[in-house]
Formats: structure tokens, sequence, C-alpha cells
């Protein structure tokens, strides 16, 4: 989903921006820095990660040329984000603006500021999606203890929120409500605008009414493990999409679709949204691995612009009106060649900036970020995050899993419309569910196979995922039901 909206976001005053002598000199780039800045993005790194890195989008590429980020994060850790709807559960109808549920969010104890948003006891960082979602972002850490450190957060804002009569429930989708921006910072004004320009209702649905589980898994060891972990994280992509679907409805009607969701993004702009791996190869094939480096840098130069920066505004990107939307089908590559929306070169900035403005379902920063699964009814993101995290880091696994996958690679629009009842896909889905629960069960994390197999029990194992149930709920309440009822069970759960 677009990134996040801070406390500064949601304000109305507008900072000052700073002297201009306070701003580094700027330098246009070349088409050799693009490439350089797409290898900081897929090539590993050894060494601790930046922890901070994770789920942030405001503040890529501060030191350099380098892909978003600086370092890459850890090996064998996973950062889980976790986008919720907030509901009123006295008022199911009206949208929740982030200052009332910050307000709801300020009296849990042990919070701390934070550069990009207040941080929970547990790590995980408070922001907003520009329609309210809210959105916790946890620092990188082994599996089990990422995902006991993400809960224990998440119960820590369902109990504050309950006390104000406000609730968290997870979809992909809002059932009910249209959304509208809840913000008026700068970023998410440009976007608006430039979807609106574009025509078409994906973009802004996107924005304001869509939530998801976002999983951030490090590159690998070494190019070769990277271009590996590529390969498989897309070759997942369509089984986990169809296992997680859990968006049937938009404003009140049933859509057609059990990932809703995915419909949506697969209306947008594909020069912004579409896979990075265009094909997939087998291991042992003869076929040469992927050049991840221009598989990359050749998708953002592709990709037409969204915003650039205002000059009458530049260096503060916390002002309200920093960017200015394109409104035209320029790209990266029109910029460098002098063919852009603007007669000032690009400038490396500007490339970081436009790198958090594309959405492929993997997106490489400096770690893969996962970005295909729906928001999870209850607590169904555990078993979410554990699959794919396992799938990839368990050598058993992840050659099962690449084997199960790769034949149904390319059925993304089968995984949206159809979900599990999809017979390739949910073969596929059985398979990597049991290689799951073998590898967490091998890794000692047994509690996280039983979330596994509980999930697999409730959906696969019937033929059905989350949307399934969740549209028998839909047909017998109403959507507005479906959304009281699920905010209450969200208050159950704490």
């Amino acid at each position: 989903m677009p990134r996040h909206v801070t406390p500064e976001g949601i304000r109305n005053d507008e900072p000052q921006p700073p002297h201009p002598h306070s701003q580094p000199q700027r330098r246009a780039i070349d088409t050799d820095q693009v490439w350089a800045f797409a290898a900081g993005c897929v090539t590993p790194v050894h060494g601790t990660g930046d922890e901070a890195a994770y789920g942030n989008d405001r503040g890529n590429d501060r030191k350099g040329i380098r892909g978003n980020g600086g370092p890459t994060v850890p090996g064998g850790c996973v950062g889980i984000e976790t986008e919720w709807l907030i509901v009123d559960t006295q008022a199911v109808h009206c949208l929740i603006p982030p200052a009332r549920t910050l307000a709801s969010l300020a009296r849990i104890p042990g919070t701390t500021p934070g550069p990009g948003g207040p941080v929970l006891p547990g790590g995980s960082r408070i922001t907003f999606e520009p329609g309210g979602q809210l959105e916790l972002s946890g620092p990188p850490a082994e599996l089990t203890a990422a995902v006991r450190a993400s809960s224990a957060d998440l119960n820590l804002v369902r109990s504050a929120l309950a006390v104000d009569g406000l609730a968290l429930v997870g979809m992909g989708v809002d059932p009910l409500r249209v959304g509208m921006r809840q913000t008026t910072a700068s970023r998410y004004a440009a976007m608006e605008e430039h979807f609106r320009t574009g025509g078409g209702a994906s973009g802004t649905v996107m924005m304001y009414s869509t939530a998801s589980v976002q999983v951030n898994l490090d590159l690998g060891g070494s190019p070769a493990e990277a271009a590996r972990r590529f390969q498989l994280v897309h070759a997942l992509g369509p089984v986990l999409t169809a296992l997680f679907a859990a968006s049937p409805a938009y404003a009140g009607r049933r859509t057609g679709w059990r990932s809703t969701r995915q419909a949506v993004w697969d209306g947008i702009d594909a020069s912004r949204t579409r896979p990075v791996a265009a094909a997939l190869t087998a291991p042992g094939s003869g076929d040469t691995e992927p050049d991840l480096v221009d598989l990359w840098a050749r998708y953002l130069l592709d990709a037409k612009l969204m915003m650039v920066e205002n000059p009458a505004r530049a260096g503060n990107p916390e002002d309200d009106h920093h960017f200015v939307p394109v409104r035209d089908d320029s790209t990266f590559g029109d910029w460098l060649a002098g063919r852009g929306p603007v007669t000032r070169p690009p400038t490396r900035e500007d490339l970081s900036y436009h790198a958090t403005t594309v959405f492929p379902p993997v997106r490489p920063r400096g770690w893969w970020e996962l970005r295909y699964l729906d928001a999870q009814p209850g607590d169904g993101w555990q078993a979410a995050v554990a699959m794919p995290t396992v799938l990839l880091d368990d050598p058993v696994a992840a050659d099962g899993a690449f084997e199960a996958c790769l034949a149904v690679a390319h059925r993304w629009p089968a995984a949206a419309m159809l979900g599990m009842a999809d017979e390739p896909l949910r073969r596929a889905a059985v398979r990597c569910v049991d290689l799951a629960v073998s590898a967490l069960r091998r890794g000692g994390a047994t509690d996280l196979a039983e979330t596994v197999e509980s999930f697999a029990g409730r959906y696969l194992d019937r033929g059905r995922c989350p949307a399934d149930e969740l549209t028998e709920r839909l047909l017998a309440i109403g959507p507005a039901g479906l959304l009281r009822e699920e905010a209450h069970r969200c208050v159950s759960l704490v």
C-alpha cells in the first residue's frame, strides 16, 4: 500500500521550509547511477541491518545513491507490517480520522516518540495509511520473536481503542464504507490527483479503503541466493494471494472477487504494479538466473512518474505543498532523457522517492517486501506471516514450495477471483502448508506450526479461503452487520 501518514502528516499547520543553505547540494544523475541505485536494493550486504529501515517510505536513501535504506536487514529475520481498518463499534458507517485513533492510543504506557511515528513497547511503529487505516510496523526479528512482539503490541492497541469504542478490523477491503483522504500530507494529495487525472477509481480505492499484511524478508546471503529467493517469493504470490484472500466486498456490495484488493491493484497503471519478475526459471533448467539489478533498474525507468518536487517548496518534505502531481504519461526514463514534466534533470533524491511510488507485488528495498497478502480477520495474520517466512528460510521447504508453485506462478487473476476454488492453486497451497508446518516444527516453532494447521483446517481443507466465510456472513447479516461483528470479535480477542 501507499506508505505512512505520521502524526505530522495529519496536522493542518504547515511547517516553515528550512533555510535553503541547510540542504545538501543535489546533483543530477545518469543511467549508471540508476543501475547503482537498483544494485543497492537487490544486492546482499554483510553486516547488521538497520531496524528502522523496514516499513518506511518517507526516509529512503538519506546516505547516498545506494538503494532504499542503506544496509540490508539481518539474515533469518522477518519484519511484520499489519494494516487495519478502524471502526466505531456503535457507528460502523462512520470513517475514523487518524487524530481520533491517536488520541486513544496515547494512553498506552511505554510508548515512545520516534522519527516515523510513535513506537509501542514491543517495537511496532504506529503510522497511518491515507484513508485512516492503522499500520503497525515491527522491527526485524527472528520469526517467533517477531510474531510474539507484534501480538503483544496489537493487544495493547486493541485494549486502548476499546476504551473509546473503537476496534480494529482485518479485511483486505472495507466492505461498507467508501474511504476518503484523511490527511493534508503532500504525498497523498499529489497521489490522489495523479490517480484522478488518470481516470478510474482503483487508485483512490487502494489509497483509502484497502489493508494488507506485508512481510519483509532479507535478500539472502549471496547474489545467487538473492536470485533464488526473488524467484520463490514471486512463485508463491498467486498461491498465497488465493489462500489468504479476504476481501469479497466493497461499498456495501459483493464484488465477485475473493481478493477485491488484488483486483483493485490490477486496475492501477501496470507500469507501477506489475510483478518485477517477468518469467521464472526452474533451478537446474539451464536457464540463466535473473539479473536482479537490470530488472529493477528497468522497472524504475519504465514506471510512470506520479509526482515531482515542487521547486518553490524544495527541501521540506513535510510541507503540505512539497510535491506536485504528474498528469501526463512521463516515465522516469523520459525524465532522465530530458523529456520529463519539469525542465530540471532528476537527482538521486528524485529516484529514491520515485521508488516509493511503485508498488509491485514484491518490492526490492534492501530486502524483499511482500505486498500481495490481504489483511486478515482476527489473528489470521500470524499464519500469513509464518508461511512465506519459513518457506523462504528453510532450504527443504523452499525447494519443495518452488516446485509446487512454479506451474501456477502466472495465475494472479485466478487467485484474486477464485481463491481456493481454483484447483491448481489449491493443490499447490496444500503442498505449501505441509512444507511450512514441517519446517516450523523442525525449527522448534511449534505454536506457529499449530497456527498454520488451524488456519488450514478452517479454510484450505474445505477448499475455502477467508473470503468465502466472510461472504456467507455478509449475505446473512449485510455489510454493516459484518463490519460490526468483526469489530466486536476484535474486542473479544483482548
